[in-house]
Parts: structure tokens; sequence; C-alpha cells
């Protein structure tokens, strides 16, 4: 068996086979003699700073004495948060998450080390290491002894927006399993999180729960805007939500009106869009008021033409395309809405899909975020999309087209584990398979097979 030797002596080597005495060394890595000495001759702790410029001195990787450091430097001698903090940013930034786990699973035998161990997750969530962050953020929850803490929530929070990403069973498994900690969060943060769970339900289409959500938002977004009006002078001192309160209650009912849609209670729906649309009574005059203002009259107008476009007045589709033409962010979901109404009505609009068919393709190809829409809702809208241009392509005979975007909307499905989209696919070709060519038939086998593995 190897023996692997201590830093220092590994130091003390590098030193004889370079031929450097303690002082040039010291001038190369920026340290004086004294610490250098100090660490050489183990008369002295070594610091993650000097560990650091050590290691660059001998040209070796920054991480290189990490696993060495833990058992000389923290394992050996009584914890010290002063020296363990800085080691534990160092293994943030360098990716070392095998040697975070060693060091925090130390920490973890004592609570007193949870709130310090809070703040480097936060820190680390804020610059961007999400991996790390969801493993502090996990051991943190997991050793919290008061299960209605505030921290506890926001440690829940953290996770469920890092867990959110393109698979749909996981984002909707996420989601689930934060709702209990939303009203454990102060007010402000609520804002923010129940807007990201209703966003994941509304990508999931799961109705019911969107409705329940929206409502609790709207609530809480009111009693946030009569807080501030009454507190107006100490606002600027005070923690904000990412919107002005307004934002969140105009949203929440853009999204009943969206439930009151697929239900297909079209006069509530109505009456919600009404509500966002007259925002008189919010009395700021800031640009950032006015903007939001603007937006949701905007969005009022365009899910006015909806509401009637999905009640059956068809005839206002010509005003509709007139008005969304110019919007370049709403003519996908403009689109995605005429084809649904096409196919539940049985009307033919191939000249409009031949005015946006640039729009269409470009979306399909490439499959990026549209506009303001998450990411999530933008591939859910692709799946929505791509199966409506399939059920209208095969209506009208019109088979390699609607194969074509029928396995365009499959193979989305499947890599976001849209399981009930998937399923709607496969009852789709079995409708049509008929009118399949013998390779149309070999290419949606490999696409099944494909999607078996991913299940596998």
């Amino acid at each position: 068996m190897e023996i692997t030797p201590t830093i220092r002596a590994e130091v003390q080597t590098y030193l004889i086979r370079k031929s450097l005495t303690m002082t040039e060394f010291g001038h190369m890595i920026d340290l004086n003699v004294g610490t250098v000495s100090g660490i050489v001759t183990g008369n002295r702790s070594i610091s993650v700073h000097q560990l650091d410029r050590i290691t660059m001195g001998m040209n070796l990787p920054p991480d290189y004495f990490y696993e060495r450091y833990i058992e000389e430097c923290i394992e050996e001698e009584p914890l010290n948060w002063r020296r363990i903090s800085p080691f534990l940013y160092r293994c943030v930034e360098l990716g070392r998450l095998d040697c975070l786990r060693r060091v925090v699973g130390m920490l973890l035998d004592n609570p007193v080390y949870l709130p310090s161990l809070f703040e480097v997750a936060e820190d680390s969530f804020k610059k961007g290491y999400t991996e790390a962050a969801a493993f502090l953020y996990e051991n943190v929850a997991e050793g919290e002894r008061y299960q209605y803490s505030e921290r506890l929530a926001v440690c829940q929070y953290r996770l469920f927006t890092i867990r959110i990403r393109d698979d749909q069973e996981k984002n909707y498994d996420a989601a689930v399993q934060f709702e209990p900690y939303v009203d454990r969060l102060d007010e402000v943060d609520q804002l923010d999180a129940l807007r990201a769970l209703v966003n994941t339900y509304r990508s999931l289409r799961k109705w019911a729960k969107l409705d329940a959500f929206s409502k609790v938002l709207g609530n809480k977004a009111k009693i946030q805007y009569k807080i501030d009006q009454q507190h107006h002078e100490n606002n600027k001192y005070t923690k904000k939500p990412l919107y002005p309160p307004f934002v969140y209650w105009a949203f929440s009912h853009l999204i009943r009106a969206e439930v009151c849609d697929a239900n297909k209670d079209y006069d509530a729906a109505l009456q919600h869009i009404q509500r966002y649309a007259d925002l008189r009574w919010v009395e700021e005059k800031d640009e950032t008021t006015l903007k939001w203002k603007s937006q949701f009259k905007e969005w009022a107008t365009a899910n006015i033409y909806v509401n009637r476009l999905m009640s059956g007045d068809l005839g206002v589709i010509p005003d509709y395309v007139a008005y969304f033409s110019s919007k370049k962010d709403e003519i996908l979901p403009a689109i995605d809405n005429i084809i649904e109404a096409a196919n539940r009505y049985n009307i033919n609009v191939d000249h409009i899909l031949e005015m946006f068919k640039t729009e269409i393709q470009s979306f399909l190809n490439e499959q990026n975020q549209v506009g303001v829409y998450t990411q999530q809702i933008s591939s859910e809208r692709f799946t929505h999309l791509s199966r409506g241009l399939a059920i209208y392509h095969l209506r009208k005979g019109r088979f390699s087209e609607g194969f074509a975007f029928l396995f365009s909307c499959l193979e989305k499905s499947a890599e976001a584990n849209n399981k009930i989209q998937a399923i709607r696919c496969m009852r789709l070709f079995t409708h049509f398979k008929e009118h399949a060519s013998a390779h149309t038939k070999e290419v949606y086998g490999d696409l099944i097979k494909a999607v078996n593995e991913d299940e596998e």
C-alpha cells in the first residue's frame, strides 16, 4: 500500500527538488518567509488562502491537496468555522462536492453550524452553483429541528426552483413537495413562490391546482398592496418582491381566466379578463407600474379575442390575426389558439398557417423560449401546438405533414417525460395508422422504442 505524504512533506520535497529556499518560495507565492517556514515545519496551521498560494506556486491543480487538507487540517483539529468556511466556498467554486460532503457531514453533528451552512447555501445559490447549493439546502433542511421555521421553508423553496427543469414528472413531484412550505415563508417571498408554483402547474395543465393557487396568490397580493399603501414612506427600506404587488394580483386573474377557458366557462373567463384589464385603481405613476398596466391591458385585449374564438365566435379570426401579426412574442401562442379552434370547430385556416409559416417552422425547429413565457410553458406550448398541427393535417388527409408534426410532438413529450401527451400521440397514430407508409411506421416504431427505453 502506497503511503501518501503529508502536505508539508510534499512541499518540503518540492523545495529540495527545485533547490528553492523558503525565502525564495515565499517571494514566488507572495507569502512571508515566517509563514512558509511555520507551514513546512509544522508549527503553523494552514489556511485555505495559503494552501491555494502554495499549490499555485508548485504548478499543481488548485484542488490538488484538498482531500489531504480535510484529513490534516480539519479532521485532526478542533472544528473552527473561520478556517472551515473559506474551504467550503472553495469546494463550491471548484466543484469538489466530494470534499464538501465530507466536511458538511462533520459539521451536521452539531446543530450550531446549521445557520452558517444555510448562509453558504444562499451564497452558492446566488452565484449560480446550484448543485452545491442543492446539497447544502437538503442537509440544512434535514437537520432543521423546527418544522415550521422560515429557514426550512426557504430551503424547500430554493430546492423547488433548482429542481424545476424539463422533466414534467419531476416538476410535478417538486411542486407537490414544496406546496406545504409556501405559507411558512415571509409574506414577500410568498408572492414569488406562489407565482413559481402557479407557472409550474400552468405548464403541467393541472387546472384544479392552478385555480387553487392562483386564488391564494391574488388574495395575498391584494393584502400586500394595501400594506405597501399604508406604509408608503418606509417602503424603500423594506424587502420587496420581484414585481409590484398589483402585478401578482392581475396575474392571478389572468391565470384564473385560463382555467375557466380550459373548463369552457367563457363567461367567467371574460369576467377575470375584465378585472385585470382595468387597473385604474393602481395609483402609482412610476415607469414600472405604467409598463405593467399597459402589458396587462394588452394581454386582456388579446385574450378577449381568444375568449370569443374558443366560445365559437369564428368571425373574430380576421381581427385577431390583424392584432397579433405585429406582436412577435404573441404569434406562436396565437397560432396555437387558432389551431385548437380549427380542430374544435372543423374550419380551414390554411391561409393563416401559410402567412406564419416561417415563424412556426422556426419555433418547431429551435424550440426556443418565447417572450415572457417560462421554459416549461414554452416546452408545453411546443407539444400542444405540434400535436394540434398533427391533428389538423391528418384530418385533411395530409398524412406526411401530419405524421411529421405528430412525431415531433412525441419526441419532445418523451424528452420532457410528459406521459399524458405521449399517450395522446400514440392514440392519434393508432387512429390514422392505416394511412401511414412502411417508412412512417418504421420511424414510429423507433420512436416508441426510444420512449420505452427512457421509461426503463
